[in-house]
């Protein structure tokens, strides 16, 4: 009974969205998911390495009852051998710049998790008239490659994996903090990472390791703000202040007790953070 009471939990939590609008879009010849909901100022969310736009769906669920939120998602989530095209993160942020002309979004903000925040600073040095506002969680301006993640990588490269592997599993783990409290949270984040191909988690590590945008982020001429989770054992909270220290303007606010998956772990505060912050962009620049 606990089991099944587990089960339902796990698909209250993957089952959040309502008035979902999805659709497809061809990036560079390969098709992307892009799903949409909510009505108001258009917000864009950027999934991490692994887990699509449904690792994101419970953050976005909330968000919606504000904004009309656009989930992009990532070439390689639907066919992994696409991203063999990709050479790095300037290429997923430009396949991001060209979903929001596609969808007709007008300088919408950008809020980019994990390694979406890496792709979302791309842009935001890149193409900065391309976006109103700017939110990231759990990045930094160089990727610093860990013992961890290059120890990952190379398994994720060369060795086919069963979704129970205890390695693997135990590095999602790592991103609730620490080993996360029992329930169906953690068992959420390990089915959705793992509807990611491992080649792609491993091909996308890769392109974080040559990640730097530090000697130009002050082409960033948006309101930002950097989310960072007080727990945060992939990306520590100082090395998150810092980036927020180099963005002209930029402030940092530190989810208390939250580690790398802050978003979902702490999704009323970062939902409450970000409707702060773009309701005081609005005032400031509309």
């Amino acid at each position: 009974m606990r089991i099944a009471q587990r089960r339902r939990d796990v698909w209250s939590i993957a089952s959040s969205l309502q008035d979902v609008r999805h659709h497809q879009l061809r990036v560079q010849g390969e098709w992307v998911d892009v799903v949409q909901m909510g009505q108001g100022d258009p917000l864009v969310l950027v999934p991490g390495l692994a887990g699509g736009w449904k690792l994101l769906a419970p953050l976005a669920s909330k968000l919606a009852r504000e904004y009309e939120v656009t989930i992009s998602g990532l070439r390689g989530d639907r066919f992994p051998q696409g991203t063999t095209r990709v050479r790095g993160m300037g290429d997923y942020a430009a396949d991001l710049g060209q979903i929001i002309k596609d969808l007709g979004l007008e300088r919408p903000a950008l809020f980019g998790v994990s390694f979406g925040g890496a792709v979302a600073l791309e842009l935001a040095v890149e193409q900065p008239a391309r976006i109103g506002a700017l939110v990231v969680q759990g990045i930094e301006a160089r990727f610093r490659a860990s013992l961890g993640a290059t120890i990952a990588r190379r398994v994720l490269e060369r060795f086919p994996l069963p979704t129970d592997n205890g390695f693997v599993n135990q590095f999602f783990n790592l991103l609730h903090g620490g080993k996360p409290a029992s329930g169906a949270l953690p068992e959420f984040v390990v089915e959705r990472c793992w509807e990611t191909d491992q080649g792609i988690m491993a091909r996308r590590i890769g392109h974080l390791e040559s990640f730097d945008v530090s000697d130009r982020l002050w082409q960033i001429d948006v309101p930002t703000l950097v989310l960072a989770g007080s727990r945060d054992v992939i990306v520590s909270p100082a090395r998150q202040r810092a980036l927020a220290s180099e963005i002209p303007g930029a402030r940092c606010s530190m989810l208390e007790g939250a580690g790398h998956i802050g978003f979902l772990s702490h999704r009323d505060e970062v939902m409450s953070e970000v409707s702060q912050f773009l309701q005081e962009a609005c005032h400031s620049h509309c």
